[in-house]
This record gives structure tokens, C-alpha cells and sequence, in this order.
């Protein structure tokens, strides 16, 4: 990858500003929102010892300065009938990480797209029902971007999400 490329920022859509420091309440209040994305205002200020008020205005802050990227659930995909995972490694064309990167985002069961270095341009995380929509999904839509060079595919047998530690 040319260094030009790497200099991309890692969000899209309109820019941020600089991130402000962050105290120790609010990486407690990260942490704890990690391990649970639904705990409540109030027991996010009980626990890190701040008022509601103020528990709610430093989340607000947080995800102001695109700290916090969203709430999500983490989802066991075998039980929620993706129970075939793979990483996609991918040599790209040079100065087409922006190209490649929107056409892999419409992909069924993408999950994480990272531009790295080293031997190969671009990691890639699929979900697929089974082998045969993995089969489908590297075969025909991955080999169909032109900018796709080559791909290699690493089947997972076993994943884990960890928790933060705490």
C-alpha cells in the first residue's frame, strides 16, 4: 500500500473533531458500557460515582467526539443461522482501498473490513449460512470487483468475543 492510502481517517461521513482527553471516570464509564451496552444512565453514575446528569453528559460527549461508535448486541452467528465464518485476506489494485471498500460493504454477512499491511491489502470478515454462500460470495461477488487481485480464504472453526477486561 502506498503511504498515501494508510492516511485515510477511520470514520466516514462528516469529520470530527479532535478528540478531548479522556479521565479515568470516563474510561470506567467505557468499560462498563463494553461489557454492557444497555446498563442505564443510572447505574452508569452509580457505579463510576457522578451524578445521572453528569454521567449522561460525558456518553453524550463521548459519542460527540466519536468515541463511542454505536451500541450494538453481540450476536452468536451459528445460533442466529450464519454458522460459517471466515477471514478474507485480499491484494487490491494500488489507490483503490476507497472503491473496494464500498463494494465490500454491500456484501451479504460482512462484518469487519480493515485496510492493513503487510503480505496482503485487506482483511475481511464474513457471517454466511453455510459453505456454499461462502462458496457463492468468494467465487463470484468477491472475484467480480475488478480491483481484487487475489483473495485467500481462512475458515474459522471456532470464535470467541472477549470481554473487556475489568
Amino acid at each position: 500500500m502506498a503511504p498515501e492510502q494508510m492516511a485515510e481517517p477511520a470514520q466516514h461521513g462528516p469529520a470530527l473533531p479532535p478528540p478531548r482527553p479522556l479521565d479515568a471516570i470516563d474510561q470506567d464509564i467505557l468499560q462498563m458500557l463494553q461489557a454492557d451496552g444497555r446498563a442505564s444512565i443510572r447505574s452508569v453514575a452509580e457505579r463510576v460515582h457522578v451524578s445521572r446528569a453528569n454521567a449522561y453528559a460525558r456518553i453524550n460527549r463521548l459519542l460527540e467526539d466519536g468515541v463511542i461508535r454505536g451500541f450494538g448486541a453481540r450476536v452468536n452467528h451459528e445460533r442466529a443461522g450464519q454458522g460459517t465464518s471466515a477471514y478474507i485476506t485480499l491484494k487490491i489494485v494500488q489507490n483503490s482501498w476507497r472503491t473496494v471498500r464500498e463494494q465490500l460493504r454491500q456484501l451479504p454477512g460482512a462484518s469487519h473490513i480493515a485496510l492493513v499491511g503487510g503480505d496482503f491489502d485487506v482483511l475481511l470478515l464474513v457471517h454466511t449460512p453455510d459453505n456454499r454462500a461462502l462458496r457463492e460470495l468468494v467465487l463470484t461477488r468477491l472475484q467480480a470487483i475488478p480491483e481484487v487481485l487475489s483473495s485467500r480464504t481462512l475458515l474459522v472453526f471456532e470464535e470467541e468475543d472477549l470481554e473487556p477486561q475489568g
